[in-house]
């Protein structure tokens, strides 16, 4: 079994009843073939070559702005404010960092 493919049943686990709508890359771990992809789960493949399509993409960003170009006075203090960076990351917070419009209008289109 693919851990990809593990992945995917135990994401679908999570509140079963809803549809999940997971968006994903060409990395190689996802193009994994004759895998079993559980029914409330539909996998959207980004064009190749296109971060700027990837939500992972948008957090990094969010998180790089607050910490790029900083004086931090050691490592510690950089990992503390990752740490409450990524405490911060409340799904309200996900949905407007990685909101694109592009995804919500086919998501209603095709549902």
């Amino acid at each position: 079994m693919y851990i990809f493919e593990e992945f995917l049943r135990a994401f679908s686990c999570q509140n079963p009843k809803e549809l999940k709508l997971l968006i994903i890359d060409n990395a190689g771990f996802h193009a994994c073939k004759n895998i079993e992809i559980p029914e409330n789960i539909v996998l959207i493949r980004i064009p190749p070559y296109t971060p700027e399509l990837n939500p992972a993409e948008k957090v990094w960003q969010w998180m790089k702005n607050r910490v790029a170009m900083k004086f931090f006075p050691s490592i510690e203090r950089l990992q503390q404010k990752i740490t409450l960076m990524v405490n911060q990351l409340t799904p309200e917070l996900i949905k407007s960092i990685t909101g694109y419009e592009l995804y919500t209008n086919l998501f209603y289109k095709n549902f």
